[in-house]
């Protein structure tokens, strides 16, 4: 029987049918890492010696190669995700050398991120889901990072610093101490005007990404950063209220809080941009990439395919440089040198500043142990890629490191400083600061 025209009664609405859950697996959706991309792996094991930390343990199930089995098994039902299965993806860096390495394209850094969020909805032990809280929750937010720095400058001027590394106090608090000893001198810095405009003849209009990090560390990376830019010829618009690229919760697995993050970025920068420029590695990796997890996304998908690293607009530059007498050698950044394929514009770049003798770093394309967080959840592998990384670069003679991530030039600075080593570490920016003639 149907109701009367107009009638306000209403036939209990059945409940509509819940689609079906996504399901791989010991894997649920949504995120599923890709079941044909875990099958290209066809176990050849060229990947092994470009992964550092198979370089530092030996282990298999330490290799991209035993990660993919890993990952694949669970996939295909054959393993479940249990706390060893989380142990030999946590350590893994994320660096992609294996990417770089292997002939059959195995997308790593995709299927490790997907997998990585697999592990983060399934829940981990309250003292890491502390700890990753305490981190998640303050490096990603400028407007937190900023008081935070301020008192840590207070705590290093105070001396007490001296005092509580004296007590030993930070020998019981392993991951408190690698972040001490990774905190460099807290510098002032001021903010960037929203524009700066383009100097003599303009080849176009870009972004910049301020960064979380980035901007409070190294401002003066920044800074030079937009008045090469300018140089160049670029209008360089620095969106006042921008926030996190999300690539640390990309690599770590919060892709909720990474889609978040993108969509919110995006939002910020204007849509007449030709470019928009990062300086930091990791953030740009991350951006290329926001097409991948934010498909049908238009604006996202747009600041992906205009980003590009400060190194590939600069290396087509007429800069009037000028002479500086030292010896650099060049650290690759993972998530340059593997994330966005960048090797020869940084060189190209350094190649041409008259004077300064660029030697080639050993192992230049194995990770120093930063990777993000990684060196504050996993600092004694992080130490032990750090020394490799230290000696290599002690035995070039170089009085400059250079490299293009500020997680980077803080790591290695803290190697070469803990080894008594006079060795600088700056980004390529700050060496072209330098050479310009003014």
């Amino acid at each position: 029987m149907t109701a009367p025209v107009g009638s306000t009664s209403r036939a209990p609405a059945s409940p509509a049918p819940e689609p079906p859950s996504e399901k791989l697996g010991a894997f649920t959706g949504p995120d599923l890492p890709d079941i044909d991309g875990l099958r290209t792996c066809v176990h050849c094991g060229i990947c092994l010696p470009q992964c550092p930390t198979y370089q530092v343990l030996g282990e298999e199930m330490d290799s991209p190669r035993g990660r993919l089995y890993l990952m694949r098994a669970a996939a295909e039902g054959r393993l479940a995700i249990t706390d060893t299965f989380t142990r030999h993806l946590d350590l893994c860096l994320g660096c992609r050398a294996c990417e770089t390495a292997c002939p059959s394209g195995v997308p790593f850094g995709r299927l490790l991120e997907a997998t990585r969020g697999q592990i983060e909805r399934r829940g981990r032990p309250l003292r890491q889901r502390a700890l990753a809280s305490m981190l998640f929750g303050l490096l990603p937010h400028p407007s937190r990072i900023g008081p935070m720095l301020r008192l840590l400058e207070l705590y290093q001027r105070s001396g007490l610093g001296a005092l509580v590394r004296a007590s030993g106090i930070l020998r019981a608090l392993p991951r408190v101490a690698a972040m001490e000893r990774l905190l460099p001198p807290v510098p002032r810095g001021a903010r960037l005007p929203a524009l700066i405009p383009a100097l003599g003849a303009r080849r176009g209009r870009v972004g910049l990404l301020s960064g979380c990090v980035q901007r409070f560390v190294y401002p003066r990376v920044n800074a030079q950063t937009a008045s090469l830019l300018s140089l160049a010829g670029y209008d360089v618009v620095v969106p006042p209220d921008q926030g996190c690229c999300g690539a640390l919760h990309l690599h770590g697995g919060r892709l909720r809080e990474f889609r978040a993050l993108a969509r919110a970025l995006a939002g910020r920068f204007p849509d007449d941009l030709d470019y928009v420029v990062t300086n930091a590695a990791g953030c740009g990796s991350a951006m290329k990439e926001y097409g991948h997890w934010l498909p049908e996304d238009g604006r996202v998908r747009a600041l992906a395919g205009k980003t590009r690293d400060v190194t590939e607009l600069l290396v087509d530059a007429e800069l009037p440089l000028g002479p500086i007498e030292a010896v650099a050698t060049y650290h690759d950044a993972c998530h340059l040198v593997h994330g966005q394929k960048i090797r020869r514009e940084p060189r190209a770049l350094l190649g041409r500043i008259p004077g300064l003798r660029l030697v080639d770093l050993p192992e230049s394309e194995l990770c120093c142990g930063s990777a993000g967080v990684y060196n504050l959840l996993e600092p004694d592998m992080a130490d032990r890629l750090l020394e490799r990384k230290v000696s290599n670069i002690a035995a070039t003679g170089a009085t400059l490191l250079v490299a293009g991530n500020p997680g980077c030039l803080l790591q290695i600075a803290k190697g070469c400083k803990a080894r008594g080593l006079g060795i600088e570490t700056v980004h390529p920016v700050e060496l072209l600061a330098r050479a310009v003639r003014s």
